[in-house]
């Protein structure tokens, strides 16, 4: 049975900085639809870098280029991000709600938080800073996460474009 709270606990705050991937998904203000061949919701894996605790409200992640930046294009709407425990012995999600702000990277007050631990091995170029205020927070069992083993940070020579069409 999943937990609410009204803020990120020291527990959620923990199993969050030990991720080595987090899962982001923002909707549009109005809900509608984004460019063509995109829905009104995104949802993205982000690695590399850490979702990085800044209080019991607050969230927030380097961005980087490379994507069709539909998290900029939501600002002000709707976002959960989600963090799991991939370990044997301590199954866990966590799910975090807000609402984003987008900001420069040189014009945020968290740039060098954000620039304290960054993703070079991937070779894009940081965009942005995403700042999520957290209204509610849930942790639930995680018993369907399959446990895994970190290996490292995909770079760029093992990206693979077998998916990508272009």
């Amino acid at each position: 049975m999943a937990t609410s709270y009204d803020h990120i606990t020291e527990s959620q705050a923990q199993l969050i900085r030990e991720s080595q991937v987090f899962f982001v998904a923002s909707a549009a203000p109005d809900l509608s639809p984004g460019p063509a061949g995109q829905g009104p919701v995104n949802l993205s894996p982000k690695g590399g870098t850490p979702l990085h605790v800044i209080d019991r409200n607050r969230v927030a992640y380097l961005d980087y280029t490379g994507s069709g930046n539909q998290t900029a294009l939501h600002a002000g709407g709707p976002m959960t991000l989600m963090v799991m425990s991939t370990s044997r012995t301590d199954a866990a999600v966590v799910r975090l709600f807000g609402t984003a702000t987008v900001t420069d990277l040189d014009a945020s007050p968290l740039r060098d938080l954000v620039l304290s631990a960054t993703a070079d091995d991937i070779a894009l170029r940081p965009r942005q800073v995403i700042e999520v205020e957290v209204d509610d927070t849930q942790t639930s069992c995680g018993y369907g996460v399959p446990i895994y083993e970190y290996v490292g940070q995909r770079t760029v020579s093992e990206r693979g474009r077998s998916h990508k069409e272009t």
